[in-house]
C-alpha cells in the first residue's frame, strides 16, 4: 500500500506515521492490487485528535473514515479509523464480490475544485466529476462505501442522470431526470 500523510495544525514524529502504516497495512489483504492510502492528521479544539483515512483501491473504489479521539491520543484515532474501514469492507465484501460488475465501482473523485466568489447564494465550492453508468443498486452501494448522503450516477438501463439518497425516515430515494 502506498501512503501519503498530511498534517494540519500539528507536526508529528515518525513513530506515529510508522504506527499508522503498520495498522493500515493490515487492510492490504482486501485489495488484490496495490491501493493508495491518504492519511490526514489534525488537532482541533480542546486537544481532540482527528484522523481522516481515505483508501483508493486499484479499481477506483473509495473507502473513507474520519475519527477523533477526545482524549488527545492519535494512536486511538488511527485504530478507530482502521477498524471502521475494516468493518465496512467486511460488511460489503459479499455484495462487492457477487453482485457487481468489475468496473462498477469507479472513482468519482472530483477532477477540479473551483471557488466561486461574489454570488448571492454563497456557493463555496463547485465540484466537477465524471458520471459513470451503473445500476441503482451499485450506486447505493458506492454511496454507502463513501459514507455520503447522496450519489449522482448515470442509470445503465435508460442512460438517464439519477441521484440516490438516504431518506430521513430510513431507506433510500431515487431521483431521475427528464430529458
Amino acid at each position: 500500500m502506498k501512503f501519503t500523510f498530511a498534517c494540519k495544525k500539528i507536526s508529528l514524529n515518525d513513530s506515529i506515521k510508522e504506527y499508522a502504516e503498520k495498522k493500515i497495512s493490515k487492510l492490504d489483504k482486501y485489495f488484490p492490487e496495490e491501493a493508495d492510502a491518504f492519511v490526514t492528521f489534525a488537532v482541533e479544539k480542546k486537544n481532540r485528535c482527528v484522523v481522516e483515512l481515505t483508501i483508493r483501491a486499484a479499481n477506483g473504489t473509495l473507502f473513507r473514515a474520519q475519527t477523533e479521539d477526545p482524549d488527545g491520543d492519535m494512536r486511538c484515532a488511527i485504530d478507530e479509523a482502521v477498524s471502521f474501514i475494516d468493518r465496512r469492507i467486511r460488511k460489503n465484501k459479499t455484495r462487492l464480490a457477487k453482485n457487481l460488475r468489475p468496473d462498477a465501482l469507479v472513482s468519482t473523485v472530483p477532477a477540479e475544485f473551483d471557488v466561486v466568489e461574489d454570488n448571492d447564494f454563497d456557493i463555496i465550492r463547485t465540484k466537477r466529476f465524471s458520471v459513470k453508468p451503473m445500476t441503482t443498486d451499485e450506486a447505493v452501494l458506492q454511496m454507502n462505501l463513501l459514507g455520503h448522503s447522496f450519489y449522482v450516477f448515470r442509470n445503465i438501463d435508460n442512460n438517464v442522470i439519477c441521484v440516490v439518497y438516504h431518506r430521513n425516515n430510513g431507506g433510500y430515494g431515487l431521483i431521475e431526470t427528464e430529458e
